[in-house]
C-alpha cells in the first residue's frame, strides 16, 4: 500500500545511523506508549481504534448523504487544521474538474475581501449549508467569515436558518459551543486529545470529506492498516520512524530545508497540509527543518535551477503514485513536425515517471538527498495511509529534536499584536 525508499541517502548519512539512533527511538516509543512525554495528552490520533467511534462515523455518513441530497453547496468555514486536511483529501481523491453533485467550498482561511466577495456572489442564490469548525470560536478569520455567511443564510431562510448550520467544536466550552447550544445547531465534537493539525481523521475532516462523496470508511481503513506497522520501534520495520530518523540525521548535517515533491498537481494540497503538520510540530526553540513543497515537473522550470546548483541545505521527499485509472498513449504522426515520434506508443505516465527518475538522479548527484514514498493510487485508502505515515513520523521527529510536537506557542504572537491593532479589549 505504501512503501518508503531511503536508498538514495547512502552518500549523505553514516552507515551506523540506524544502529546509533535505535536506543533513543526505543526510549521515545516506550514513553509514547506510557504517555510520559510532553504533549502526551494530545495523542488521541495515535490509537485509531480508540479514536474512531463507529456510531459517529455512521452519523457522519448519514448526514453527508442528506446534505448531498438537499443542498448545492457545503461551505466549510475553518483555518489551519480545521480545513487543510479535508481540502487535501478532497483534492487528492476527486477528479480535477468534478462538476457533479454537491460543491464543497472553503472559507474562513483568509481575510481577503475579494475572495469572500466572490464566494458570497457564487452561493447567494444557491441552496447552501455551513459547517463551521473551530475549537474555541475565537479565531478571527473563521469567525469573520461565519458572521458574514450566517447573515446570508438568515436572509435566505429567516425562520429556519439555524437548521442549515453544523458546528464542529469543543464538547463543553468555547464561544462556538455556546452559540451552537443557544441556537440548536447540529454538532460534532473535536476530541480534546487531538490537536488541529492531527484532526483530519476526526469529524473535523471526515464530514466535509464524506460530503464530497469520498468513502471515509476506506480512508480510515487505509490509515488503520498502515498503522499496524508503526506499533514497533524497530527502524527496520517502522518506516514512519525511519523517515523521522533520516530527516533528523540530515538536519544534523546542515540540511535544514525539506521539499515535499509530487509529480501530480493534485499533490499541491497534500503539501499545504504537510507543511502545517511539520512546521507547527517541529519549528520551535530555534530548531527544526523548514518544510516547503513543489509540484514537478512544473516547478523544475522555476525553482529547479536553485535545487540543482543552489545552496546545499536542501533535501527532498518525493511522492510517487504508481497507477492511474486512465492511460494516454502518444500516437505516431506521419509528418512528425514536432519530432515526437520517438515517443510512439509510450504513455504520458511513462514520460512523467522518466522525469521523476531522472530528477532524483540529477538532484542526488548535485548534493541534494532524496527519499521516495510510493503509493499505488490516489484513492481513499492510500491517502489515509499517507496521513497516518506523516503524523506518526512528525511525532517521532519532534521528540528526536527534544521538543513537544503537539503545541504551537509561536502562533499566538501575531494574534496578540493583531488584536491590539484591531482594538480588541477582551
Amino acid at each position: 500500500m505504501l512503501t518508503y525508499n531511503d536508498a538514495f541517502l547512502k552518500n549523505f548519512i553514516k552507515e551506523d545511523t540506524y544502529t546509533n539512533f535505535q536506543p533513543l527511538v526505543d526510549t521515545i516509543h516506550e514513553k509514547v506508549q506510557n504517555k510520559e512525554l510532553q504533549g502526551s495528552d494530545f495523542l488521541g490520533w495515535y490509537n485509531l481504534e480508540e479514536m474512531i467511534d463507529k456510531d459517529e462515523v455512521k452519523r457522519i455518513i448519514e448526514l453527508a448523504k442528506k446534505i448531498r441530497e438537499n443542498y448545492e453547496v457545503l461551505l466549510v468555514i475553518g483555518i489551519g487544521g480545521s480545513y487543510l486536511g479535508a481540502k487535501c483529501v478532497i483534492e487528492l481523491v476527486k477528479p480535477y474538474f468534478d462538476r457533479m453533485g454537491l460543491e464543497v467550498i472553503f472559507a474562513g482561511n483568509n481575510m481577503s475581501t475579494e475572495y469572500l466577495t466572490d464566494v458570497y456572489r457564487h452561493i447567494q442564490n444557491k441552496r447552501f449549508c455551513i459547517n463551521v469548525i473551530s475549537k474555541s470560536g475565537t479565531t478571527l478569520e473563521p469567525a469573520l467569515a461565519f458572521r458574514l455567511f450566517k447573515d446570508l443564510l438568515q436572509q435566505q431562510d429567516p425562520e429556519n436558518f439555524n437548521n442549515h448550520i453544523i458546528a464542529t467544536t469543543d464538547a463543553n466550552k468555547g464561544l462556538l459551543r455556546e452559540q451552537a447550544e443557544a441556537n440548536g445547531w447540529e454538532t460534532f465534537i473535536i476530541p480534546d486529545n487531538v490537536g488541529g493539525r492531527f484532526s483530519v481523521l476526526t469529524p473535523v475532516g471526515l464530514l466535509p470529506i464524506a460530503c464530497a462523496g469520498i468513502n471515509i470508511k476506506e480512508l480510515l481503513q487505509g490509515a488503520y492498516d498502515v498503522a499496524q506497522g508503526f506499533k514497533t520501534s524497530d527502524l527496520n520495520v517502522n518506516i514512519a520512524y525511519r523517515y523521522a530518523v533520516n530527516r533528523h540525521a540530515l538536519y544534523l548535517t546542515g540540511k535544514d530545508t525539506e521539499i515535499l515533491v509530487g509529480y501530480e498537481p493534485k499533490i499541491s494540497y497534500l503539501g499545504e497540509w504537510w507543511k502545517q503538520l511539520f512546521a507547527e510540530s517541529e519549528g520551535k526553540n530555534n530548531l527544526g527543518v523548514f518544510p516547503t513543497s513543489a509540484v514537478f515537473s512544473t516547478d523544475l522550470h522555476s525553482i529547479g535551477q536553485a535545487i540543482q546548483e543552489g545552496k546545499r541545505n536542501l533535501f527532498e521527499t518525493v511522492i510517487r503514485v504508481k497507477k492511474f485509472g486512465t492511460k494516454i498513449v502518444v500516437k505516431k504522426d506521419e509528418k512528425n513536425l514536432d519530432k515526437l515520434n520517438y515517443l510512439e506508443n509510450k504513455s504520458i505516465q511513462f514520460c512523467n515517471d522518466c522525469a521523476l527518475e531522472a530528477t532524483i538522479d540529477a538532484h542526488v548527484d548535485g548534493g541534494v538527498p532524496n527519499m521516495l514514498i510510493e503509493i499505488d493510487a490516489l484513492n481513499p485508502a492510500h491517502v489515509g495511509a499517507l496521513i497516518c505515515f506523516f503524523e506518526t513520523a512528525v511525532m517521532m521527529g519532534g521528540y528526536l529534536n527534544g521538543t513537544n510536537p503537539f503545541n504551537q506557542p509561536g502562533v499566538e504572537e501575531y494574534k496578540q499584536r493583531m488584536f491590539k491593532l484591531l482594538g480588541k479589549n477582551e
